[in-house]
């Protein structure tokens, strides 16, 4: 029998960009849709190969778009930079129900794109929340493009298939020549 897809158990809730001050604080870029759900989690967990590890949050504040995290264990600023550049996950359990045609953004990223004909532009590299839509960057063979998360370019998204369908003629100007 074919292996049945399944969605993600973890879900990226937020990108650790850098260390601050001396004592282990964490600056975090939010990837939720509202920053105040940080509020609802104690447990934060890191992704090392196939593993998902835990971290206790100590503290956490919020400045403008940002929130600043201590984790448990994490009491200095050498130990705070080992968490630069990773992913904060959640278990997918801990989030409710998405509204239709709303999806988590890591069920987005590594999704393949391609055109209505059937030309591969690449994988989402990451989502760029711009406030009025998201944009999808997208590498591919000819380079990267970006794409704008909107109803009339992005003709269909299957989480499951990891694929995105999005308009070709949408897209004018923004794919790399096709001669």
């Amino acid at each position: 029998m074919g292996s049945m897809k399944k969605l993600l158990k973890y879900l990226t809730v937020g990108y650790v960009l850098r260390p601050r001050g001396v004592k282990g604080e964490v600056k975090v870029e939010p990837l939720t849709d509202s920053i105040e759900q940080f509020n609802e989690w104690n447990v934060l967990y890191i992704k090392d190969g196939d593993q998902y590890y835990p971290l206790k949050v100590n503290t956490k504040r919020y400045t403008g778009n940002s929130v600043y995290i201590r984790f448990e264990g994490y009491n200095d600023m050498n130990k705070a930079e080992t968490l630069r550049g990773q992913y904060l996950w959640i278990p997918r359990d801990q989030l409710g129900d998405l509204p239709e045609n709303t999806f988590f953004i890591a069920d987005i990223l590594g999704c393949k794109v391609k055109t209505q004909e059937g030309l591969n532009l690449g994988r989402i590299e990451r989502v760029i929340q711009t406030g009025s839509n998201d944009v999808y960057l997208v590498k591919g063979s000819t380079g990267e493009i970006l794409i704008p998360g909107l109803k009339k370019v992005v003709l269909g998204i299957d989480v499951l298939e990891k694929e995105i369908i999005v308009a070709a003629e949408e897209l004018e100007g923004l794919l790399p020549d096709e001669d």
